[in-house]
């Protein structure tokens, strides 16, 4: 069953990659990148559960963190303020 779910979020995977590629605007990739930081944790957690090592998990709050941080950034750039403020 969580081979199942992991393929299925491989595959939402290639869906936001899409977007990120795709999108019309900057917020539509921002947004596009957010969902695929999530699906990447998401495959982090399923894959720490299928082998048994907790430091897949690790590596999947480290990530969620920095797309948080790459998130903030964006939205500041786009509202044209010094990264500072």
């Amino acid at each position: 069953m969580l081979e199942i779910l992991l393929y299925v979020q491989a595959g939402l995977c290639i869906f936001c990659l899409y977007r990120i590629i795709r999108g019309p605007t900057i917020a539509d990739r921002m947004v596009g990148l957010d969902i695929f930081g999530i699906l990447v944790v998401g495959i982090c957690a399923i894959l720490s559960i299928l082998t048994g090592r907790m430091f897949i998990l690790d590596i999947g709050i480290a990530w969620i963190i920095l797309s948080f941080i790459g998130t903030l950034t964006l939205a500041k750039y786009l509202e044209n303020k010094n990264l500072n403020e």
